[in-house]
C-alpha cells in the first residue's frame, strides 16, 4: 500500500456530530436539526462541496499568481442536486436515468483579456479535487471490529 496523500480522521460524538481532524486543523461535521442532527457543522455533501469550490478557488488564484493575471477576487457556489437525464442539458442520455450533478458557479473578478477568460474558464474545471470527482475514484473500505 502506497502514503496517502492526504488524510482525515473523523470520530463519531454525541448523536450524529462527527469530529474531523487533518494535521493541525479540527472542524465538526453534522447534520441540520430538522434531519435528527445537532447542526454542529456542514453535512457531509456541504463537505464535499466546500472541497470542491476551495480547491478550485485555489487553483485558480495559484494559475493566475504564476501567470501574473489580475485576479481580484473569486466566488464560487456550489450545489448538489440528483436529477433525470433527460432534464439535464448537460448530459447526452434523454431518459430517466438518475444522475448526481454537482454545479459550480464560478465568479472571477479582475482585469482580463479574452485569451486569459479561456483559460481561466478551462482551469477551473481542471483542479484536483474537480479531476478526482469527474473521474468517480477507486473506492476501498475496510470495517473492523474490536470489542467495547
Amino acid at each position: 500500500m502506497t502514503d496517502a496523500l492526504h488524510s482525515v480522521e473523523a470520530a463519531l460524538a454525541a448523536g450524529t456530530t462527527v469530529r474531523l481532524s487533518a494535521g493541525s486543523h479540527t472542524w465538526s461535521g453534522d447534520e441540520p436539526a430538522d434531519k435528527g442532527g445537532a447542526d454542529e457543522g456542514p453535512n457531509p455533501y456541504e463537505q464535499l462541496l466546500g472541497a470542491l469550490a476551495t480547491c478550485t478557488a485555489i487553483t485558480l488564484r495559484m494559475y493566475a499568481d504564476h501567470k501574473q493575471i489580475a485576479l481580484t477576487s473569486v466566488d464560487i457556489t456550489a450545489r448538489f442536486t440528483r436529477e433525470q437525464a433527460k432534464d439535464c442539458p448537460e448530459h447526452e442520455l434523454d431518459d430517466d436515468t438518475p444522475l448526481d450533478v454537482i454545479r459550480s458557479d464560478v465568479v472571477l473578478r479582475g482585469t482580463f483579456d479574452d485569451a486569459q477568460r479561456e483559460r481561466l474558464t478551462q482551469v477551473a474545471g481542471r483542479c484536483p479535487v474537480h479531476k478526482t470527482l469527474d473521474g468517480g475514484p477507486f473506492m476501498v473500505e475496510r470495517v473492523h471490529f474490536e470489542p467495547g
